[in-house]
């Protein structure tokens, strides 16, 4: 014990104590305010006229007379035991708690000197009264008047404005709120030893890390390149869904080169302040020059690379298209930024100005996609390190079960899984926990204390019986893997499927899909005696949407031929008027209503032939409020295949 503690007293732990300034600004104010407040001397001097005060020095009342010549004013001090003598002369009856009790004020031709003289002679015997003549030269006065308040004004300004650069992310040199610097770019160098992700953290992205990792050799290895006549690139657009991990290689980026890495976001550019954004576009790439070679990252760059003349509000926003215009001019202009490349990331890119996207600015686009069954498999891996897991925990299982799921949505997923095993008290999180979190990450937080009817339940068990039996039966819909009537999120009840990760879907698939999803509302009908409910709300919007994608976009419908109204490219802009004519769009519904009621008559047919098993379900359903896959494969038996036959079961 003697030892650890010569050793603790040999290594002290020091605590760090921050103060924060403003807490003591504030702090000083409220002490004056306080004392200003509490130290109430009570009542004031009360002006008298020169002849009362000679009477009072006569009564032997006066202690101390003093006059200030410059002011023409003098201030009168009682003795004590006559200052009750006099206390009608105050508002209230109550006299001041200390001196001076009363002021008098007097003419330029009063002479004090001779006036007060003649009052010493005047004096009763045994009566002393101290008379003070004196010029006030008002130093002091003057430089508390004026001086004080300047310079508390002026450290105050600028311990806001200190405050308010250091809160918007501004440095030395940076912009912020400093209206100095208001038109320097607020962009942060990243400094090696700060940055600990590397291309090893980034799990999946396969080609984007390619791509990447090329830039990253080209800085560390120029000479590979030139010496074949290859030129750096200028630039690469990181492009995805949200959550894909487009910032994080940007920050594999920085971790991996042993260049400069200057990273800002797009809307740090735009400010209210007419030409700050071209001027921090300047000083961005002028700082990248001073540096080269060297990586710039710009964040969400559609906050200012929206294509000129299709700004949001349907108006032009000078500003932003100043910063643009700075932008395109910096990038590959008249000038040259040799050893700059920028870097930048989206998820909008069809709204960017084609001059942006030209090669000789963004000579790469990089896709940053959703991540398949093996990237899941390594993203997981990835987030699970930390957590404490059981030993039968089914890594594969989990991934197959969370697909179009993003890097971000894997990582809320572990980290759900790890609060509810802690809600359960649990010491390891096993693969259950995993299935609820991915449960409450796709249909919301579980709703316990939702009170429904036996009506509504048998409807809602009834209501998705319909989805899995059409789900189940018909081949070209994905597999069920569970079946809920527990309320989540604004549903009542939820029909798990899981997607096969396929590229392309045939119009059978499409329409054994909008077959799945008026299931739900054909078997409401057929138990309800053709009374609709409004719980099919969601699973129309879906097939709707469905059925004029595959008449407008897809050219399957017969009719309307093989025609496409998308614009995938954006040009259209904001427009609105639709790319056809009234009669085509006539025909365009007609077709559409025309689809949805063959789906909803073949699916009506597919219930009716298997309504015994669906029946069953149902009641399984309303019993258990969770089925399995296996549950429904033991009612109508295996799966059927995406090329096989529907299997109709008339009952089971």
């Amino acid at each position: 014990m003697a030892q650890k503690q010569g050793r603790n007293k040999k290594n002290p732990q020091i605590k760090v104590v921050r103060i924060n300034l403003s807490w003591v600004l504030y702090a000083l104010l409220i002490i004056s305010i306080g004392w200003m407040l509490f130290n109430n001397r009570g009542a004031q001097a009360e002006k008298v006229e020169w002849a009362q005060v000679e009477q009072m020095i006569k009564d032997g009342d006066v202690r101390e007379v003093k006059y200030v010549r410059n002011d023409y004013k003098g201030t009168v001090s009682l003795r004590p035991e006559s200052v009750q003598k006099y206390s009608a002369l105050y508002p209230g009856g109550t006299p001041p708690k200390s001196s001076p009790h009363f002021f008098f004020l007097t003419s330029t031709k009063f002479d004090p000197e001779t006036v007060f003289a003649s009052l010493n002679e005047a004096l009763p015997e045994n009566s002393q009264v101290k008379l003070v003549i004196e010029n006030d030269a008002k130093l002091w006065s003057g430089i508390l008047e004026w001086i004080v308040p300047m310079v508390i004004l002026i450290a105050f300004w600028v311990f806001m404005m200190r405050g308010m650069s250091r809160n918007m992310g501004g440095g030395p040199g940076a912009g912020g709120m400093n209206p100095f610097n208001v038109g320097k770019a607020s962009g942060k160098l990243a400094d090696k030893t700060k940055v600990n992700v590397t291309f090893k953290d980034v799990a999946g992205l396969y080609g984007a890390k390619e791509e990447v990792m090329e830039i990253v050799d080209f800085l560390k290895n120029p000479k590979k390149y030139t010496s074949l006549g290859g030129k750096i690139p200028k630039g690469a657009l990181l492009v995805g869904p949200p959550g894909t991990g487009k910032t994080l290689l940007a920050k594999a980026v920085a971790g991996e080169a042993n260049v400069p890495f200057f990273s800002i976001s797009g809307s740090d550019f735009v400010e209210m302040f007419v030409g700050v954004g071209a001027s921090r576009v300047r000083d961005l790439f002028a700082q990248a020059k001073e540096k080269a070679p060297c990586i710039v990252f710009i964040d969400e760059i559609d906050a200012v690379g929206r294509a000129r003349g299709k700004n949001a509000g349907f108006s032009g926003n000078d500003e932003r298209e100043n910063t643009l215009n700075q932008l395109l001019t910096e990038m590959d202009g008249f000038g040259t930024n040799s050893g700059v490349i920028v870097l930048a990331a989206t998820n909008r890119a069809d709204i960017l100005d084609k001059a942006l996207m030209r090669a000789g600015r963004f000579d790469r686009q990089i896709h940053v996609t959703l991540p398949d069954l093996n990237e899941r498999k390594e993203i997981f891996e990835v987030h699970l390190k930390g957590l404490k897991l059981a030993s039968d925990f089914d890594l594969e299982g989990i991934a197959k079960h969370t697909p179009g799921f993003s890097g971000a949505d894997i990582a809320n997923v572990c980290n759900e899984a790890a609060l509810t095993a802690a809600r359960k008290n649990k010491q390891i999180i096993d693969t259950q926990d995993f299935m609820d979190a991915v449960d409450r990450v796709v249909g919301g937080i579980e709703r316990k204390k939702t009170i429904m009817s036996p009506q509504e339940k048998r409807l809602t068990a009834y209501h998705e019986a319909g989805h899995a039996v059409a789900g189940w039966l018909l081949p070209g819909c994905d597999p069920v893997l569970k079946v809920s009537i527990i309320p989540r999120g604004q549903a009542l009840g939820l029909t798990w499927s899981l997607p096969d990760e396929k590229v392309m879907m045939s119009k059978s698939d499409l329409i054994d899909e909008m077959c799945c999803l008026v299931g739900g509302r054909v078997a409401e009908e057929i138990i309800n005696n053709g009374v609709p409910c409004t719980g099919a709300l969601n699973d129309f919007e879906r097939m709707t949407k469905m059925a004029y994608s595959m008449v407008t976009y897809y050219g399957m419908s017969d009719k309307v031929g093989n025609l496409s109204f998308y614009d995938s490219t954006g040009a259209a802009g904001y427009e609105f008027t639709k790319p056809y004519s009234e009669k085509t769009a006539e025909l365009i519904d007609s077709e559409a209503r025309k689809l949805v009621d063959e789906v909803t008559a073949r699916t009506r047919k597919i219930l009716l032939d298997n309504w015994g098993g669906l029946e069953r379900l149902a009641e399984m359903l309303i019993e258990k409020e969770v089925i399995m896959a296996d549950d429904i494969e033991a009612i109508f038996g295996p799966k059927a295949g995406k090329h096989g036959e529907a299997r109709l079961k008339t009952d089971a």
